[in-house]
């Protein structure tokens, strides 16, 4: 199984580092062309206004629509899920547009708010360890979408069928069970 990491910007050798425990193969994305070799894709943190216009600029926009379109699954954190999201709050355009949620970035604030804590996830055995930085939180989601976890009552991780997002960065610690889950969603949409 080949799953992509977005490689314009972010932790992608963290991301790759922790689909390989998965046993999975993790490849580094940086032309759309190599979309037609992957079972799924992963775009990272870094900055989702910085990432747009790359993705804009390197013709990722109209690949990655048609990747998912394809029904691959496809996993963002943290900018990752502002890129993914239908509605952005304050009027910025949305980027790829393929999830039905509306999020707020930097909800929790500026880098030194910065913080870990253990989230209870749907789908997950034991706590998940979560490094949020700079993070976004999803203010409202659609009618297919589930929420598979909260802090503080605000919405941090969620599902639409075979999109993934979170909040914060499960690539930064040395719990990989977020990407289990995401490796199992690829596996079950790769069965006939």
């Amino acid at each position: 199984m080949r799953v992509g990491v977005l490689a314009l910007q972010g932790a992608v050798a963290e991301h790759i580092r922790s689909l390989e425990k998965t046993g999975a193969e993790g490849v580094a994305v940086k032309h759309a062309e190599q979309l037609a070799e992957l079972d799924g894709l992963i775009i990272p943190g870094g900055e989702s206004t910085t990432i747009g216009k790359l993705m804009r600029k390197y013709g990722f926009i109209e690949a990655i629509r048609d990747f998912s379109g394809q029904g691959k699954p496809v996993f963002g954190t943290c900018a990752g899920l502002i890129v993914m999201a239908k509605e952005i709050e304050g009027g910025e355009e949305a980027h790829l547009g393929l999830m039905d949620i509306k999020v707020s970035r930097n909800a929790f604030g500026r880098q030194r708010e910065s913080f870990e804590t253990d989230l209870d996830v749907k789908g997950l055995e034991v706590p998940l360890r979560a490094v949020f930085i700079r993070a976004p939180l999803i203010t409202a989601v659609g009618e297919g979408v589930e929420v598979l976890s909260t802090y503080k009552d605000e919405i941090v991780t969620a599902r639409q069928g075979h999109l993934l997002v979170s909040s914060f960065h499960p690539e930064l610690t040395d719990d990989f069970s977020l990407h289990t889950y995401f490796v199992e969603m690829i596996k079950q949409t790769k069965q006939p």
